[in-house]
């Protein structure tokens, strides 16, 4: 299946129904409803170990079973991060949902229109204010919607910069 990752995520689709049920404030930060079914997690995640220059394994910030997307080269700024990694830019858990850092325009337009969330951890000071959860997609339409963020995060992880300390 070829995702489109096109879209203009600055003016995104209504997500459909209702906002996932998650824990909100709490850390771990979870996803409870409306979980990825099982080829469309499948999807994604073959979708994501295809970016260049990703390598896949258990996240270094998160639960062991949510599979790290991490660079062998990474190149962007310190927020394009999932701190204290220095290389992982998001995670897939296996409900289908993902934590990931965003580029800050698409932040606030992708929360309008229901498809994330702010990650508790990011109302801190010391952390970037990018890290959000991106609710699991439940069928192709909102996978095209996902892949094109993801997308996002990675460009934003890949960016040559010259500055890597906040």
């Amino acid at each position: 299946m070829d995702l489109d990752t096109t879209l203009d995520l600055t003016a995104p689709p209504v997500r459909s129904g209702s906002r996932p049920t998650t824990t909100g404030r709490e850390i771990p930060h979870d996803q409870l409803d409306q979980f990825s079914p099982p080829a469309i997690r499948a999807e994604l995640v073959r979708w994501a170990k295809a970016l260049p220059g990703v390598f896949t394994g258990p996240s270094q910030v998160s639960e062991p079973s949510s599979l790290a997307l991490r660079l062998h080269r990474p190149g962007g700024l310190w927020e394009a991060f999932l701190l204290p990694s220095r290389d992982e830019f998001g995670h897939i858990h296996r409900a289908g949902f993902l934590h990931l850092t965003l580029p800050r325009p698409l932040i606030a337009p992708l929360a309008e229109a229901g498809w994330l969330e702010a990650h508790p951890i990011s109302r801190r000071p010391e952390w970037p204010d990018t890290i959000v959860m991106l609710y699991a997609p439940r069928d192709p339409a909102e996978l095209d919607v996902v892949a094109a963020a993801l997308h996002a995060s990675w460009q934003q992880a890949t960016s040559d910069t010259t500055t890597k300390e906040h």
